[in-house]
């Protein structure tokens, strides 16, 4: 056999073709391709790729962004306060943490033999329910910092990375983040969510413990301490590529990113802790002299009293517990503290309810006491701020499918409203049933100005044709338009037939078109036939 008649390695082939693209001056979108990667961060292509000098000044810029840093606790404070109602207790604790941090961060850039001592990075924990808003707090302070930010749910690592994610893919995703700047990335702020569901724990069928857990803590044990990640995954082929890519044009880039001082921010709902901790300071008031707890703390939030050793038993290795020493515990929103979130938060889903009915010209405006109804049952969830949208979304959602194809241009919202929003509806519609009717009338000359300006034909409706089509739109809740378009589908190839036979341009549509428009097509075309066959050679 000949050197040319054995086979090729593919490798080499896909190595060759790569470099031969390379050369032709084709590249490859980073990162995911041109909708970004998994943060959702658009990664600019070859083409758009600014020169050396603008990345340069880019990063500066970032890069003054940390080293102003001049922010107080108070301040953040203040900001917070904006945004997330109650958490007075996390907010200062997180107020406090993030000023130490960035404060350390802007001396090692002013003072570079500060890096090199030893410093503790006061990473934290958030406990709390859901829906408390321990995710809205991360993110606003990433925000007002202007560091790049990440969020991800604790279960969606596995220990080796294969079967789930790998941990190491929070840095990279940090990196994206930052738009491919590895210089801001490592001041970022990483946000892991639902850590208590990777603990430790003995399983139910006394077959031992989830190792898997445990793996996931140790890996991001290492995360959380002074290591270098490297950015090119062995299982990122468009990041392989777009390495090959770079060394093909020259660009030597840092490959890797220390994790020294990225902030590494955790929390959970810890849900089986609070009774664990009820439990151990029961055992410990008992006795001769010991305080007693109070029969009034029967829902009490025992989590702000976790202890590292509530950690331990819970199923949470204790190098990994020590990595987090900033620990505080978010509480439980009541009726009122709801009703402050639609009132005063700047974030509140009910302003999203509002620019949604505007977006159809509707105004929405709701009193005091539909706002406190809202409240209460949406405490009734259990969810937290999220049980808001839960009870919004029932009461308006039929609001939300009539209105706009009617004309009314106002949602007055009583208690009344939120308790019986289908009535409330009902009501509304009947009452506007004959300006309904005038609304549907001149949507059936809309349909025929929109078929003449798209075919070229003109349909000309008979007042007993409208009323026809007003009357089956409201007893069988169809719009004019969705009837016309079913009606009249096949119309446009009938009457170019016809006009080809004929040079008709107008059609008369009756009342008898719109009871069967196919038999009345078929009868005008037929017709058109007849009549060219009657015309004199």
């Amino acid at each position: 056999m000949s050197k040319d008649d054995q086979p090729k390695d593919p490798l080499e082939e896909l190595q060759k073709n790569l470099q031969d693209l390379f050369k032709q001056g084709k590249a490859f979108m980073p990162f995911g391709g041109p909708t970004g990667g998994p943060t959702g961060v658009a990664s600019p292509g070859p083409e758009s790729t600014p020169p050396p000098e603008e990345e340069d000044q880019e990063r500066i810029e970032a890069l003054k962004r940390i080293e102003a840093f001049n922010l107080k606790p108070r301040e953040i404070r203040d900001y917070l306060d904006r945004y997330v109602i109650q958490q007075n207790e996390a907010k200062k604790v997180i107020s406090v943490a993030i000023c130490d941090h960035f404060n350390h961060i802007r001396r090692c850039l002013e003072k570079p033999e500060i890096a090199d001592q030893d410093y503790a990075k006061q990473n934290i924990i958030l406990l709390g329910p859901t829906g408390v808003g321990k995710t809205y707090l991360m993110r606003n302070v990433a925000k007002l910092v202007g560091v790049p930010f990440v969020k991800a749910d604790a279960t969606k690592f596995s220990e080796t990375g294969y079967i789930g994610g790998d941990v190491e893919d929070l840095v990279r995703d940090l990196v994206k983040a930052a738009n491919g700047d590895t210089e801001l990335a490592q001041y970022g702020i990483v946000y892991i969510d639902e850590i208590d569901k990777i603990a430790n724990k003995m399983n139910g069928n006394g077959g031992g413990r989830d190792v898997s857990g445990r793996g996931v803590q140790i890996n991001l044990l290492k995360l959380m301490e002074d290591t270098e990640v490297n950015l090119q995954s062995q299982t990122d082929m468009m990041g392989q590529m777009q390495a090959m890519m770079d060394l093909q044009r020259g660009k030597k880039k840092k490959r890797s990113v220390s994790t020294k001082h990225i902030l590494f921010i955790v929390s959970g709902a810890f849900d089986q802790m609070d009774g664990s901790i009820k439990k151990r300071l029961t055992n410990t008031s008992m006795g001769f002299g010991a305080s007693q707890i109070d029969d009034d703390e029967g829902d009490a939030n025992f989590l702000d009293k976790a202890e590292t050793r509530d950690f331990i038993d819970y199923g949470f290795e204790p190098e990994f517990v020590g990595r987090l020493p900033v620990r505080v515990a978010c509480q439980p929103l009541k009726p009122e503290d709801l009703f402050q979130i639609m009132t005063t938060s700047e974030g509140s889903v009910l302003r999203q309810y509002i620019s949604d009915f505007e977006g159809y010209g509707i105004s929405l405006e709701m009193d005091k006491e539909s706002l406190q109804e809202i409240a209460e049952r949406a405490y009734k969830e259990k969810t937290g701020a999220r049980g808001l949208m839960t009870i919004l979304e029932r009461a308006f959602r039929g609001f939300k499918f009539e209105l706009p194809s009617t004309n009314i241009k106002s949602l007055q919202v009583s208690r009344e409203t939120i308790e019986d929003p289908q009535a409330q509806l009902k009501n509304m519609l009947h009452e506007n049933l004959s300006d309904q009717s005038t609304l549907l009338k001149k949507e059936v000359h809309e349909y025929a100005a929109r078929f003449e300006q798209q075919y070229g034909f003109k349909l000309d409706f008979t007042e007993d044709a409208i009323h026809a089509l007003v009357e089956e739109s409201l007893e069988t809740d169809k719009t004019i338009r969705g009837l016309c378009e079913r009606k009249f589908h096949d119309f446009n190839h009938g009457l170019t037939l016809i006009n080809r036979n004929t040079d008709q341009t107008t059609f008369v549509i009756d009342e008898t078109v719109i009871q069967d428009a196919e038999k009345a097509l078929s009868n005008w075309v037929v017709a058109s036939y007849r009549k060219e066959e009657s015309e004199p050679q």
